[in-house]
This record gives C-alpha cells, sequence and structure tokens, in this order.
C-alpha cells in the first residue's frame, strides 16, 4: 500500500458525489485502518471571524479573519474545526504532518486567530474527508481520484477556485484533457 500522506487528492470531473466535485483533498493520514483528508477548495459562506465570533472569541473590528474563507474540509463531523498551517509555534493539538504543513485540531489556535497572532499562512476547515480501510484504494482503482504530493504554494497561495485547476497542472496536463472515464482501458 502507498501511503499518500501530504498528499492531494484530486476528484476526477465525473465525480458524482456534490460534495467531492472538483475538489482538492489534503490527505492528513492513511494508513491500514483508511484515510482522512481535508477538502482544501469549497468556500463555505463563512469567514473565519464569524467562526471564531460563534465560539465567543473576541475578534477586533479591523481583524483580517474577516477576509479569510472557511472551507467544508469534508461530510464529517461538520461542526469540528481543523487548521492547517505553515509550520510554526505548537499549539496544544498539532500535528506536523510534513516539512511545510502541521495540523492543529484545539481551540487555542482559534483564540491566537482571534488577537490576530494566527500561523502565517492557514486553512480552515470544518469538517473532514473519511475513508474506511481499503476504500480509498478501492475509489482509486476506480478512477475516482488522481494523486499527487501535496504542494505548499498550491495550498496556501492559490486561490481556492483554482487550486484544482493547478493541482491538475501539476500532473503535467490541462484540466481540460481530464474527460469522463479518464483512466479507464
Amino acid at each position: 500500500m502507498t501511503n499518500l500522506q501530504n498528499h492531494f487528492l484530486i476528484a476526477m470531473p465525473d465525480m458524482e458525489d456534490p460534495f467531492f466535485h472538483r475538489s482538492v483533498t489534503y490527505i492528513c493520514e492513511h494508513n491500514e485502518d483508511g484515510a482522512m483528508g481535508l477538502i482544501i477548495n469549497n468556500p463555505v459562506e463563512l469567514n473565519v471571524a464569524k467562526v471564531l465570533e460563534q465560539l465567543e472569541i473576541v475578534v477586533p473590528e479591523r481583524s483580517v479573519m474577516y477576509d479569510k474563507p472557511v472551507f467544508a474540509g469534508g461530510p464529517l463531523a461538520r461542526d469540528r474545526g481543523f487548521v492547517l498551517h505553515a509550520p510554526s509555534a505548537k499549539w496544544n493539538s498539532s500535528a506536523q504532518l510534513s516539512d511545510e504543513v502541521m495540523i492543529t485540531t484545539s481551540k487555542d489556535i482559534l483564540e491566537a486567530m482571534g488577537r490576530n497572532e494566527a500561523p502565517e499562512k492557514f486553512i480552515l476547515t470544518l469538517g473532514y474527508a473519511g475513508w474506511e480501510s481499503g476504500q480509498l484504494e478501492q475509489e482509486l482503482a476506480e478512477n475516482s481520484w488522481l494523486t499527487i504530493p501535496a504542494d505548499a504554494d498550491i495550498l496556501f497561495n492559490t486561490p481556492s477556485s483554482e487550486r484544482w485547476q493547478r493541482a491538475t497542472e501539476k500532473l503535467g496536463f490541462q484540466s481540460w484533457q481530464l474527460g469522463p472515464g479518464a483512466g479507464h482501458a
């Protein structure tokens, strides 16, 4: 089994599940028990400041958090927040996923965001995507996904509306070249 931690799953254009249509998912964990990832290009109708306010975290009026989008990280546990960020000071529940990416799930990182002490680069998602043992491998065999090593530039610096296209371009072709059933012989 190939470990896909710190990889992107790129949904094929004919992905029928509306939650994953043209999605790019960052895989946080992948082992014999299954996989867990966060969709990084599906913004919701909330900004970070609104999420913080719902958690009763005071956000200054002119905070940059009003400009930061929140993403639907997946269909599971949509009331739980996950923060992907560039490595920086560790919070209570942080895990290093690669040299360029950490994940934090504790409230103290959200409180730091309210004080404008957020990591320089981050993505806040609500919910996650999960696969049971063997499920992701089956979906890969069915050509539902393409995979590439994660790219911090796409993750943190590329507008969310361009992430799917940029990720497909990293494979060496344009997204329009992906047709329904691509990869089937």
